[in-house]
């Protein structure tokens, strides 16, 4: 194998060994991590992430991003809640809130694709609307759910690991096969690869990116009803923040900010580090002012070398 290939392949698969490298640094120097016990919980706590990593990684890989994901998780979570109070049915409560997220995502796509406004604008004032409906609708307060079969979605287990786990495993393996598999995922890289050259090649590049939207809304109204499945309420403040924490797992994992490339066995390891990361600095009782510093520095740090990745290959 001739140095250059050799540096294709190390290049290729560094982020998966220094993920194992870090798992296996922190199995031996931070106490109770490598617990069945921890690892379920670890597992649990980037679920939600992982799920919405999945749609995350399409809308980057085409050059666009969505900030109001996580204001879309709060308000899914305090509709789903509202409807199943209301109508006492679970699945009428699902739907409500799907839709609910659905049709946020199709505005912000159409606003971006048709009217020609950038994504960070756009996200950003549906980010603040969209929270502020889930605080007009709850009237600032926690929706609590009468409905006990609810709970279930967020809390059931199966072969020892919660319902949530095996929901984002399942994202994982439908959009990794999206991405790689179909004309939706090849027309993605290609639009935020180049958006000219693929109207000329006859991708309808406003279509595909309402459609990214759309099922991005989607999946994060699914995270907010099981969020709100396993604290047995809608939160309108839930999920602040996690919209940088989506983003800052699919940058770590190799989706490029300026669109074309992107992998879900990347996004995998991005969502497993970050988790990881948080995980054993909870376990070490460290301040979460601390925290802060640590996952704005791993963001930094992922930026810089998709910087320095792109500058390669335009080289």
């Amino acid at each position: 194998m001739n140095k250059a290939k050799w540096l294709r392949h190390l290049d290729e698969y560094s982020l998966i060994l220094i993920f194992i490298a870090l798992f296996v640094v922190l199995s031996f120097t931070v106490e109770y991590f490598f617990s069945w016990r921890n690892m379920i919980g670890l597992a649990l706590s980037v679920s939600q992430i992982g799920m919405v990593a999945c749609t995350m990684m399409f809308c980057l890989a085409s050059r666009d991003f969505d900030l109001s994901i996580g204001s879309t998780v709060a308000f899914a979570g305090v509709l789903c809640a509202m409807v199943i109070n209301q109508t006492g049915s679970v699945t009428l409560g699902i739907l409500a809130s799907l839709v609910g997220g659905g049709i946020i995502g199709f505005i912000n796509g159409a606003v971006i694709a048709k009217l020609r406004i950038n994504a960070l604008i756009t996200t950003l004032a549906t980010m603040e609307m969209v929270r502020g409906l889930a605080y007009i609708a709850s009237n600032g307060q926690a929706v609590g759910v009468s409905k006990e079969s609810f709970f279930v979605l967020g809390n059931a287990e199966f072969l020892g690991i919660p319902s949530p786990v095996w929901i984002t495993i399942l994202c994982f393996i439908v959009f990794g096969i999206m991405l790689n598999k179909t004309v939706y995922g090849r027309n993605t890289l290609a639009v935020g690869g180049n958006p000219d050259a693929s109207r000329l090649a006859g991708v309808n590049v406003d279509t595909t990116r309402i459609y990214i939207f759309l099922i991005q809304g989607v999946i994060a109204a699914l995270a907010g009803v099981i969020l709100a499945s396993r604290i047995t309420s809608g939160q309108p403040n839930a999920a602040q923040g996690f919209e940088l924490n989506v983003i800052s797992a699919c940058v770590l994992g190799g989706v490029s900010l300026m669109g074309g490339r992107a992998t879900m066995s990347g996004v995998i390891v991005g969502v497993l580090i970050m988790g990881t990361v948080q995980n054993a600095m909870n376990l070490l009782n460290i301040d979460a002012f601390y925290q802060y510093l640590v996952r704005g520095g791993i963001l930094l740090a992922a930026v810089l070398i998709d910087q320095l990745k792109n500058r390669g290959q335009a080289d």
